[in-house]
């Protein structure tokens, strides 16, 4: 039913990836029943991606299951370290992330994926968290001439994206997590998404895989978002057809969320549909495109799942890391 992986940037035999196609992955789901109905996707999708029941079962609900096996063996194993040690059970959260670039159906997978597990009877508190909360606010971004490189890593503050995740898995009853409006295309001051010890917390955005040679003061070296997480996923597809994707998500955004007066983008709405797809072009060649080679992109081959999809955001291939 699998084979071992070709190569990906000549790594795909040593990181020990195994490849199923569609068909050969659904089959795992095995008796799972969806839970899911088409009132409940209607809540659950994004702006221009139409997922569709046979999509979550044939892809999701195999992998809802996947994760439920790992989550039991991975609470398992703290019980038996806290047996260990003598210490009282703690409760420390289940991290997911999941990482590729703008357009490619991110937050609608993590939506599903968190509406899926939350369906189990061993997990039912799934938290969900965007790290767009951890951009740093406009007036930094323009002070350091980086509006232009939002999204890109130096445009977070990974550090206090790094305190929050160490304080979730350490079990911390209540941890705080900025809160970031679209609309206003800023962060927004003074809220804060509460996380309270979650049985899983998925973690999505562009560079959660990231790492750097960059150091701490002293020989400490520096921590990474991944160094959380318990599983993670790439969401993958040809640079050209997330192109089209983000294009085609900018010319909706431009009749419907750019249209508020309240909107940072407002002034695109009075754009032709011609100017506006020309702009989105641009935009993508000079800042998204570039972000997805340089920083996004090299960190695939880190991530434990990779899901490669086709046109109309269809998963084709699943790229299992079982290293």
């Amino acid at each position: 039913m699998t084979a071992p992986l070709p190569a990906i940037s000549g790594l795909g035999e040593q990181l020990g990836y195994l490849r199923f196609n569609r068909e050969e992955w659904a089959r795992l789901r095995a008796f799972t029943p969806l839970p899911l109905t088409e009132s409940d996707l209607v809540t659950l999708r994004g702006m221009n991606e139409a997922i569709s029941l046979e999509e979550v079962e044939d892809i999701y609900l195999p992998l809802s299951r996947f994760l439920n096996l790992n989550v039991s063996a991975v609470q398992s194993l703290h019980k038996a370290t806290d047996t260990f040690l003598g210490n009282l059970p703690k409760k420390i959260p289940y991290v997911i992330g999941i990482a590729g670039s703008v357009a490619v159906g991110k937050s609608t997978i993590s939506r599903v994926m968190q509406a899926l597990l939350s369906r189990w009877p061993d997990h039912p508190k799934v938290d969900l968290v965007t790290t767009d909360g951890f951009l740093l606010p406009t007036r930094v971004l323009e002070e350091r001439g980086l509006m232009r490189r939002k999204g890109f890593p130096e445009s977070y503050d990974r550090r206090a994206l790094v305190r929050f995740l160490a304080q979730v898995k350490r079990g911390q009853k209540e941890v705080h997590a900025p809160i970031y409006s679209h609309l206003s295309y800023d962060i927004v001051e003074g809220e804060v998404k509460t996380v309270r010890q979650p049985d899983i917390l998925i973690v999505e955005g562009l560079n959660v895989l990231q790492t750097s040679s960059a150091r701490q003061s002293g020989d400490e070296p520096l921590m990474f978002v991944s160094d959380f997480f318990d599983f993670s996923v790439y969401i993958d597809a040809d640079e050209d057809l997330i192109e089209s994707w983000y294009v085609s998500r900018f010319l909706k955004f431009r009749e419907t969320v750019f249209t508020n007066p309240d909107s940072y983008f407002h002034r695109y709405s009075h754009l032709s549909r011609p100017e506006a797809a020309e702009l989105a072009h641009s935009i993508w060649r000079e800042i998204n495109g570039p972000n997805l080679k340089d920083n996004i992109r090299p960190t695939r081959e880190r991530a434990r799942l990779v899901l490669r999809k086709s046109e109309h955001h269809r998963v084709e291939e699943i790229r299992l890391r079982s290293m």
